[in-house]
């Protein structure tokens, strides 16, 4: 057998531990095979914290690079600085990124610079508009082109991959690892640290989980999602709308302003991974600009309305669990009501099936790695949403 391998997997928000976090756990169920080293910089330090928390994982190193007010010039060289010497005296056999985050980036340039294997969880995934969303459009594009192995989540992101000239034999369809994080964490006893949550989910009132946090809806965009919000709160007494703030202080400024002071309106503070993946499961339907979202409803059968003009994601849009329906405020408060009174069009998107995965991405990644260095012979069966 092959000498034992060292895999590094490089993050620095929330949303890649998360999404990382089953890929870390089963590379360390092959301890036999590889030697597993987390790298974290810190990108977004107090929800990464979060994260890690919860998945029980401690960094072999944390790079700790945010500061007040950092700009995307600071921190991409700050993490390249800091990526390339870690990389320097660990001397891995294998990189993993994830997505599409300037971590993300920053660690698949500096694999590349050293000429060592890498693998991009979620590859391939396109909006085709470099400005939204920004930057993550762009990152993915360019982590792409420096990577070796491209995990694409589904049959689309591959496609998009076959039309940029990318190699079929280095794109691997695993589904996404955002299903496997979510399937993982849900418990039917579950509890929530935001206490407040624990009362709310009991009344009989439908729940609207709401996010919005997107730079290129800052503004008006966001203004008028706001607005639909406020009105469909107003209209229906039979809804309480739920809504984590993002950190933030232009998003949390245009939430005072547009939907304080509604008794049905309940503006909290940033949840934690289990507690946001549990008010997902008892939400009657869901209002958000996040990209992580579009994959994690589907899970919960719960519809979603997409406050965007595009996705990378349009296999949600085409399965029918999300529904794209851009930053006017008519057109948000519009299929929002829709879904709140007419039950046909609300079941024909609970009923849908999820396009995003089937729990088992991460040991189709594993596999694969396995498999290049001569541990198994087999490749995976891809997945088919």
């Amino acid at each position: 057998m092959a000498a034992r391998k060292k895999i590094m997997v490089i993050y620095g928000t929330r949303p890649e531990a998360t999404k990382m976090n089953p890929v870390v756990q089963e590379l360390n169920k092959h301890p036999q095979w590889f030697e597993t080293k987390v790298i974290v910089t810190g990108q977004h330090r107090q929800q990464l914290d979060q994260a890690l928390a919860h998945s029980g994982i401690q960094p072999d190193v944390d790079l700790n690079l945010m500061k007040e007010n950092q700009t995307l010039a600071y921190l991409t060289s700050a993490a390249i600085s800091g990526l390339d010497q870690v990389i320097r005296e660990e001397k891995p056999d294998f990189i993993l990124v994830h997505g599409d985050t300037q971590t993300a980036m920053c660690g698949g340039m500096v694999a590349f610079f050293h000429k060592i294997p890498t693998g991009h969880i979620e590859a391939g995934l396109r909006s085709h508009n470099k400005y939204s969303p920004w930057l993550e459009e762009a990152n993915r594009k360019i982590i792409d082109v420096v990577s070796d192995f491209l995990f694409a989540p589904t049959s689309t992101s591959k496609e998009n991959l076959l039309r940029e000239g990318y190699n079929d034999q280095d794109i691997y369809i695993t589904g996404q690892t955002a299903i496997d994080a979510a399937i993982m964490t849900t418990r039917s006893d579950y509890r929530f640290s935001e206490t407040r949550l624990n009362r709310l989910v009991k009344q009989k009132r439908k729940i609207i989980t709401m996010t919005a946090h997107r730079k290129e809806n800052y503004g008006e965009p966001m203004r008028r999602m706001f607005r639909a919000i406020r009105r469909i709160a107003d209209e229906n007494p039979d809804v309480s709308v739920i809504y984590p703030m993002h950190l933030s202080p232009i998003v949390r400024e245009t939430a005072s302003q547009l939907l304080s002071g509604h008794e049905r309106i309940h503006l909290l503070e940033p949840l934690s991974y289990p507690d946001m993946i549990h008010l997902l499961s008892r939400s009657f339907l869901v209002l958000s600009d996040s990209g992580g979202l579009q994959e994690e409803t589907p899970v919960f059968r719960v519809p979603l309305v997409l406050m965007r003009d595009t996705t990378e994601r349009p296999e949600a849009v085409a399965a029918n669990t999300a529904y794209l329906a851009g930053t006017e405020e008519e057109s948000i408060y519009g299929v929002t009501t829709r879904l709140l009174t007419d039950k046909t069009f609300y079941n024909s998107m609970s009923n849908a099936m999820n396009p995003f995965g089937d729990g088992l991405a991460s040991k189709r990644i594993v596999q694969i790695i396995a498999r290049y260095f001569g541990f198994v012979s087999e490749l995976p069966k891809p997945f088919h949403g």
